[in-house]
């Protein structure tokens, strides 16, 4: 597992305000955003805002991320290099939007490497997310994910990939109007799980815009969530208790992963055995397995366990 992103706040870089109370929610990502959130004619100033917010600090604790704006754009290369160069030091990660073939995201490796070498900034060391938004990128999504060893995490863009295939509602998140059999987003957000997961990165869940609807938040989360998605975009601090809490696992269920975990250990190693009992569940390398993705993400979120293993029961 890589960094923890149950919450990923968007936070506007033309929004001094919301850039500071930004840095006091609990939250696992905040993002300062220059992109949709940010006027045409204010995306200078929204620049400057942004890094003035990373070099004054008061981050700490968070993955701090920037979304440039998508390379169709005129403001795209100057948004890497002003950013990167004014505090490369103090980030985490670009976001690349609108990200629809994997040229796009090897340009900003280059760009990237080529600012680190200028700057004496470790080679490497700032990540790359990318975002899905549209048909042509869900298409290449598996080219996506393997176009370069920085990226960390695909993330779902829901509002313009449902303009993009013409879906028919303006609810963002909620099923159309006249689908009524299953899930209208189950084949998109598989197909960048399985992206995802083939090269060993993340994947976030796209923001729920009706920001005072907590209970269709967490309908919208609850189903990414048991799909195994890592997190969600949120949009309003009343939105973050719930990613936080349904991305994480039950408490119940961190410790008994952990149980696995050592159970598995003792008796592969002690007793050698291949195969063997825990109260009344079969563990194998199986559990293991299942067990290291429930615990990972338990730790990740800051859970303590409760239980320890005994071998004689």
């Amino acid at each position: 597992m890589l960094r923890s992103r149950r919450s990923v706040l968007a936070v506007p870089g033309s929004n001094p305000r919301f850039l500071e109370k930004a840095r006091a929610l609990p939250v696992d990502e905040a993002f300062l955003d220059l992109e949709d959130a940010v006027a045409p004619l204010a995306k200078d100033e929204a620049r400057r805002n942004v890094v003035a917010a990373l070099r004054e600090g008061g981050w700490e604790g968070k993955t701090v991320a920037v979304r440039v704006n998508d390379l169709a754009t005129q403001w795209a290369y100057k948004d890497v290099i002003e950013v990167v160069e004014g505090a490369g030091d103090r980030l985490d990660c670009l976001i690349l939007p609108k990200v629809q073939d994997p040229t796009e995201v090897v340009w900003l490796d280059t760009l990237l490497t080529q600012i680190e070498k200028a700057m004496g900034y470790e080679p490497g060391r700032i990540g790359i997310e990318a975002q899905i938004e549209n048909a042509r990128g869900l298409v290449n999504a598996d080219a996506i994910a393997g176009s370069s060893r920085r990226l960390e995490t695909l993330v779902f863009g829901p509002a313009d990939f449902m303009a993009s295939i013409n879906m028919r509602t303006l609810v963002v998140g909620e099923q159309p109007p006249g689908y009524e059999e299953g899930d209208a987003y189950h084949y998109i957000l598989m197909r960048l799980l399985m992206a995802a997961r083939t090269h060993d990165l993340q994947v976030i869940d796209g923001p729920y815009l009706q920001i005072k609807d907590v209970d269709g938040f967490r309908r919208a989360a609850r189903r990414s969530a048991a799909l195994g998605y890592d997190g969600k975009w949120v949009l309003h601090p009343l939105q973050v208790d719930a990613a936080n809490e349904l991305f994480s696992p039950p408490q119940a269920d961190y410790d008994r992963a952990e149980l696995i975990l050592d159970a598995y250990e003792y008796y592969t190693t002690v007793e050698k055995r291949g195969a063997a009992m825990l109260g009344d569940e079969m563990i194998d390398e199986a559990s293991r397995k299942m067990a290291l993705v429930v615990a990972a993400k338990g730790r990740a979120a800051g859970l303590r366990r409760t239980t320890s293993f005994d071998p004689a029961g």
